[in-house]
C-alpha cells in the first residue's frame, strides 16, 4: 500500500483522499482549520463535469438543487439566448466540502484538523511534513491541495509569482425577500452595462446571486449595508432585476477579490505535487474551479495507481491536466477582462 499525505481538506483535498483511497492507496488528510476546510458563505454552480467526477469518486451529493437551463440577457433585459444544462447543481461551497468530508469519515480515512503545514523536508525515499503544533509525519508522497495561498507551492517552485488580482471584485449573497422573474432550475445571467450578474431561485424560494464588478477602488470587506451601497450604483442604471435583488438582501452579503495564478511552471518534485487551486487557480468567471479540482483528484488517483513510480505518476498527471486547466485560466481571464468598468 502506498502511503500519501494530502495537505488541505477543502474540495480538492477531500476529493484527492477519496480518489486515492478508492484506487486502493493508503492516504490521510491534514487541514489547518480546526473543524472545517472551506469558507462558509460562498455558493457555486457545479458544472456537469464536476458532478461526473463526483460519481467517479463514489460520492452522492444531495445538497443544493439541480440547474437545468441557463438564460442570458443584456442590460436592457433583452434575452440573448438560452441553453439547457446537464448535470449542473447549485449549492453552497461549504455544503460540498461537508459532503466530501463526511464521506471521508464514513470510509474511515484519517482526516486531521488543526494541522497547519509549517515545513517540508524532502528526501530520496520520502517526505517529512512538520506542522505548526510540532506534529510531524513521514510519508513517501505529499500532495498539496492547500489552495490559492498554498504553503507548499513556493517550496516546490521558489520562483513562482504570487497570485494576482484579476481586476474584479465578486459580491454574492442570498435573500428570501426578492421576487425576480425566474423559472425553476434556471440560472439567469445578466450582461450588465457595468457588471456581470447572475441569479437563481432555489425550490424553497431563496434567491442566490453574484455580481462581478471591475475596479481597483472597491472595498475587499465591509458590512452588508456598506457593500450594498457600493454595489447598487453598478446596477441601478440597467433595466434588469439585479438592483432589486441586491436591495432586498439583508445580512447575507459578502465580497471577495477575484485572483488567479497565470502560470505555475513547476507542479511537482520527486515526492511533492500540487493540485487544485494550489496549482492552477482561475478567476471565477467560468465557474469551473470546483469541477476542475474534482477532476484533478480522479486523474491523480489513476496516475498513481497505473504507473510504476511517483515521478512517472506526476509526469502523467501534469501531461493530462495542464493543457485543460491553463485553458480555463485563460478563458476566465478573458471573461473577467470583458466586464466594463462603472460608467
Amino acid at each position: 500500500m502506498t502511503r500519501i499525505a494530502v495537505i488541505g481538506a477543502g474540495i480538492a483535498g477531500c476529493a484527492a483522499v477519496l480518489a486515492l483511497e478508492r484506487a486502493g492507496l493508503e492516504v490521510a488528510g491534514y487541514e489547518a482549520h480546526p473543524d472545517r476546510g472551506a469558507d462558509a458563505g460562498a455558493f457555486l454552480t457545479l458544472a456537469g463535469n464536476g458532478t461526473a467526477a463526483l460519481s467517479q469518486l463514489g460520492v452522492v451529493c444531495d445538497a443544493g438543487f439541480p440547474l437545468t437551463a441557463l438564460r442570458l440577457t443584456d442590460h436592457t433585459g433583452t434575452e440573448l439566448g438560452t441553453r439547457p444544462l446537464t448535470g449542473y447543481r447549485c449549492l453552497r461551497r461549504a455544503e460540498l466540502c461537508r459532503t466530501l468530508q463526511a464521506e471521508t469519515v464514513r470510509r474511515g480515512i484519517p482526516l486531521h484538523h488543526g494541522r497547519a503545514l509549517a515545513a517540508v523536508t524532502e528526501r530520496p525515499d520520502g517526505v517529512t511534513a512538520t506542522f505548526a503544533d510540532g506534529y510531524a509525519v513521514d510519508v513517501p508522497l505529499l500532495i498539496g491541495a492547500d489552495g490559492l495561498n498554498s504553503t507548499l507551492r513556493p517550496l516546490i517552485d521558489p520562483g513562482v509569482a504570487a497570485p494576482r488580482y484579476a481586476g474584479q471584485h465578486v459580491l454574492y449573497g442570498y435573500t428570501r425577500d426578492a421576487a425576480p422573474p425566474y423559472r425553476p432550475g434556471r440560472i439567469d445571467m445578466v450582461r450588465g452595462s457595468a457588471s456581470a450578474f447572475g441569479y437563481t431561485v432555489s425550490p424553497d424560494g431563496e434567491t442566490f446571486w453574484f455580481a462581478r464588478v471591475a475596479g481597483d477602488g472597491l472595498p475587499s470587506a465591509g458590512t452588508p449595508g456598506q457593500l450594498r451601497a457600493v454595489l447598487l450604483p453598478y446596477l441601478r442604471t440597467d433595466a434588469t432585476p439585479a438592483a432589486d435583488i441586491v436591495a432586498a438582501t439583508g445580512t447575507e452579503l459578502m465580497v471577495t477579490e477575484a485572483r488567479d495564478l497565470p502560470s505555475v511552471p513547476r507542479w511537482y518534485t520527486d515526492r511533492l505535487l500540487l493540485i487544485g487551486d494550489a496549482a492552477h487557480a482561475a478567476s471565477p468567471a467560468t465557474g469551473q474551479g470546483a469541477a476542475l479540482a474534482l477532476e484533478d483528484a480522479v486523474v491523480l488517483a489513476e496516475s498513481v495507481r497505473d504507473t510504476r513510480s511517483a515521478r512517472a505518476a506526476f509526469e502523467r498527471y501534469e501531461r493530462l491536466r495542464r493543457p485543460r486547466v491553463e485553458a480555463n485560466i485563460e478563458a476566465s481571464a478573458r471573461l473577467t477582462a470583458g466586464v466594463p468598468p462603472q460608467r
